[in-house]
């Protein structure tokens, strides 16, 4: 059971990392029209969450090794 867990948190770790580094490089929206280019970037509250959440996951899963 101990170790089942530790897998989960660990995939959901990395898993929650990979997405927030993703929503935070990636542009939210994007227009291309001829010479004109316009890229609107929001908020990236959300996605340093998403890293941080990752990370105590990541922390969650080997500190369960450890026991």
């Amino acid at each position: 059971m101990n170790n089942v867990l530790k897998i989960v948190l660990l995939i959901i770790g990395v898993g929650m990392i990979a997405y927030g580094l993703y929503q935070l490089i990636t542009p939210e929206f994007a227009i291309d029209a001829g010479p004109l280019q316009v890229e609107a970037h929001g908020d990236n509250t959300q996605s340093y969450a998403m890293i941080g959440f990752g990370v105590l996951a990541l922390i969650g899963g080997l500190a369960f090794g450890k026991r």
